[in-house]
This record gives C-alpha cells, sequence and structure tokens, in this order.
C-alpha cells in the first residue's frame, strides 16, 4: 500500500483560516449588543377595514361632503348675483328706470296739482298703482281747517295715510295768485 504523502503546508494554512474565521465570529458574536425584534403584523391604516376609529372617519367624510356642497352652492350663488348685477347695469335698464322714474314724477306731480289746485279743486280720487291702491279725500275738521287724507293700501293688506293739511305755507295758494297783502314783484 501505497501512503498519501500529507502535506502539512497546506493544513496549517487551513488551520490558519479556520482559527481566524473563529475569531471573528467571537469578536462580532461579543460586540455586537443583543438585538430585540417584533414581528412584523399588517395592519390597514383605513379606518374602513381595522374598524377602528371608523365614526371619526365617516364624520371626517362627511364633513368633507357638506364642505364642497356648500362651497358649490357659494359659487352658484355668487355668480348668479354676478349676472343679476350685470343684467341690472345694461344701457337698456338704466333707460328703463330712468324712465319710469320720469314717469313717476310726472304722475306724482299731477296727482299733486289735482289735490291742490285752487281753480278746480278736486276733492277725491283714486287709482291703482302695481296693485297698490290710492285714495284721497279733502277734509275738514271740527276747527274748520281743510286736509287731505291720503291712504295707500298694499297688495299685501297694509295700510299707510298721510294727512297733508291744506292752506299752511304755500300748499292752499294758486301760483297764479299773489299773496294777500303782497305785491307781485
Amino acid at each position: 500500500m501505497k501512503r498519501k504523502k500529507i502535506n502539512l503546508k497546506k493544513i496549517r494554512e487551513q488551520a490558519e483560516v479556520l482559527a481566524l474565521c473563529t475569531l471573528f465570529i467571537v469578536t462580532t458574536i461579543a460586540i455586537t449588543p443583543n438585538v430585540n425584534a417584533s414581528p412584523i403584523v399588517h395592519e390597514f391604516k383605513n379606518p374602513s377595514f381595522s374598524g377602528i376609529g371608523t365614526g371619526a372617519h365617516y364624520l371626517t367624510i362627511e364633513n368633507q361632503e357638506h364642505s364642497r356642497k356648500k362651497a358649490i352652492e357659494e359659487a352658484l350663488e355668487s355668480a348668479r348675483k354676478a349676472a343679476e348685477r350685470e343684467a341690472e347695469n345694461t344701457t337698456l335698464a338704466k333707460f328703463i328706470r330712468n324712465l319710469e322714474s320720469r314717469i313717476y314724477a310726472q304722475f306724482a306731480k299731477q296727482l299733486v296739482e289735482s289735490m291742490f289746485s285752487n281753480d278746480n279743486p278736486a276733492s277725491f280720487g283714486s287709482f291703482v298703482l302695481e296693485g297698490n291702491t290710492i285714495t284721497w279725500n279733502l277734509e275738514v275738521d271740527e276747527a274748520g281747517v281743510e286736509f287731505i287724507r291720503l291712504t295707500i293700501v298694499a297688495e299685501d293688506g297694509t295700510t299707510t295715510e298721510v294727512v297733508i293739511p291744506v292752506g299752511t305755507g304755500n300748499f292752499g295758494q294758486d301760483p297764479d295768485t299773489p299773496p294777500a297783502g303782497g305785491t307781485d314783484g
């Protein structure tokens, strides 16, 4: 039988490598502190899935929906008001307002002239203006003082009375006749 030659040099090298590896492992274990870890547990963050804080989550969602609806409503209302303002500021709308104002002023002037005219005074009258009934009567109180009672009955039934004295100041005087005892310019 043949004997194998043992290579001592190779065995020494392997022993040195094994000693170094062992020394490295022992040193690493000695130097490294104890490591603790907790198990990895999966949990849903959304309360709709986990059930934790679900009520508060639903309230938050409801509040967000309400805020969005309110913001949309406010934006629509703002746009509607802007459109109304724009429609009221057209040239035609301004012309119609001015025309109505002048017609009402002329109408009021004629009414006052018929109530206070000394040439041919009217003792009563009535008319309807946009659903409101306006009447006037020339009346005399116990002291013999004349006054005009102007009564306005609105569409909703509310009544407003205005009592206008006749003959005080310049109300009862004919503009064509000079004041008593005075001179004509």
